[in-house]
């Protein structure tokens, strides 16, 4: 992602600069949303970062395994 690392993978963003940011764009975007609508794209985004971690986890232990059989 390209706000969280440069073309060479190195860090832009510090751990404080990137919690301050996910902060002021949920302040953001909830300013602008029901409490319905919140809750909704709460749980949506939750389970959008659970799916994405199982797929990173998949892939890991995949890529592990064909190491593995490559040595």
């Amino acid at each position: 992602i390209y706000f969280l690392s440069n073309l060479q993978g190195d860090s832009i963003m510090n751990s404080c600069q990137l919690t301050s940011s996910i902060t002021a764009i949920a302040n953001a975007i909830s300013s602008k949303l029901s409490i319905e609508e919140t809750t909704l794209l709460a749980t949506v985004l939750v389970q959008l970062g659970d799916t994405l971690a199982t797929i990173a986890t998949q892939r890991a232990i995949c890529e592990a395994k064909d190491d593995k059989g490559k040595n």
